[in-house]
């Protein structure tokens, strides 16, 4: 809920300003310098539809709610040093607009009632989620009691290894062994085939890439970790009959930095890269006429293309929130579907939105009608190619 269109809940409980909302505010009110409370996250700008949003979380109950630009202006500007006088000049010099005392006071209480003022009390915290939701056929379940700890725990461990010098000659590795992949027809044509006809390796890889699902969500709590982030929950979903493991973080959109939130997003899919290096090094040491280099070629080609599909830029995959990060656009598809609907009712529909936004949302759904089509005539060539073999 933007702070411009709540309703006045009155003035902040703790460290309040005595004064009249309506009059005019008294001498102390004025002299009045809040600040929010230690540990309040705001958010970088993001655009939603016509406009421009900032997330504002409370550090305790976790609860998040939208700004619009002007009131992030001046809620980023609560440090306890500048009061009234202060933000109403420098709001002027930014908006050439000034800013109404009413406006003032009722932002100020829509922050204390929400526990977001240095003094003011936390609001009531939310009933604890459930430790399973759902049904038999479709639901989920926690499975570790402290997510966060035991991500911690993970991230200690790991942290040697995430260090540059370890990760650049990782990432070289990954593309060199991705790009021979890909250009090696044989691994789709012939290895894909050999792979599904032998139980007794397709089973067990099946196995791996089960587990590798699970260490994918991992990889999503420990990069958080790394960059200060919260893990709130590690458990499983099921669509029966699949059961996979997710991993849950909380203030991922309040990390710090572009490049936090790309490698958190990006990280799932780098591990299941990595786990296939050991065999694109038995695959590259054996025979190019050894009896299991086919088999291997099959794990592989899947192996590859499974993870190198997390990074499309499609809903719900990992590519889709990359490019919402790197776009600074928040649910890009369903404002993309709602940009479109309205656009087909004519050019005045879609006044609101800024050139920026239109051309983002037109072209994220050429983009996306390009992706699908690709993707469907990739996987009916694919299908031909194997069944004429």
């Amino acid at each position: 809920m933007s702070a411009a269109e709540a309703p006045h809940p009155g003035a902040p409980s703790g460290n309040r300003p005595p004064g009249r909302a309506a009059a005019g505010l008294s001498g102390a009110a004025r002299a009045y310098r809040p600040a929010l409370r230690a540990g309040v996250r705001i958010g970088p700008p993001l655009l939603r539809g016509p406009r421009t949003v900032h997330l504002i979380r409370h550090p305790v109950s976790g609860a998040a709610f939208e700004v619009g630009p002007k009131e992030h202006f001046v809620i980023s500007r609560l440090d306890g040093t500048r009061t009234l006088d202060d933000v109403v000049a420098a709001y002027a010099e930014r908006f050439r607009l000034r800013l109404p005392e009413e406006q003032w006071t009722r932002l100020l209480g829509l922050l204390g009632s929400r526990g977001l003022l240095d003094g003011s009390p936390d609001p009531e915290p939310p009933e604890p989620p459930p430790a399973r939701t759902g049904t038999f056929l479709k639901g989920s379940r926690r499975t570790v009691a402290d997510a966060h700890a035991t991500t911690g725990r993970l991230h200690r461990t790991l942290r040697p290894l995430l260090r540059p010098w370890v990760q650049l000659p990782l990432v070289a590795a990954v593309a060199v062994m991705s790009a021979a992949v890909l250009a090696t027809p044989s691994a789709l044509l012939d290895g894909v085939p050999e792979l599904a006809s032998r139980p007794w390796a397709l089973l067990p890889f099946a196995l791996f890439l089960w587990c590798s699902i699970g260490l994918h969500e991992l990889a999503h709590g420990v990069a958080a970790r790394h960059y200060g982030g919260t893990v709130s929950e590690i458990g499983v979903r099921w669509r029966f009959p699949a059961v996979i493991m997710y991993c849950r973080v909380d203030d991922y959109l309040f990390l710090p930095g572009l490049r936090a939130k790309l490698v958190v997003a990006a990280a799932g899919a780098y591990v299941n890269l990595l786990l296939l290096l050991p065999f694109a090094v038995w695959w590259a040491l054996l025979d190019p006429d050894g009896a299991a280099r086919p088999v291997l070629a099959g794990v592989l080609w899947i192996g590859v293309v499974q993870a190198l599909s997390n990074l499309v830029p499609l809903p719900p995959l990992d590519g889709y929130r990359m490019l919402g990060h790197a776009a600074g656009a928040a649910r890009l598809a369903p404002e993309t579907r709602t940009y479109l609907s309205l656009r087909r009712r004519g050019r005045r529909a879609v006044a609101a939105y800024s050139p920026r936004a239109r051309r983002l949302y037109a072209g994220y759904a050429a983009a996306a009608t390009a992706l699908v089509l690709l993707a469907a005539g990739g996987l009916a060539s694919v299908t031909v190619l194997l069944l004429l073999r």
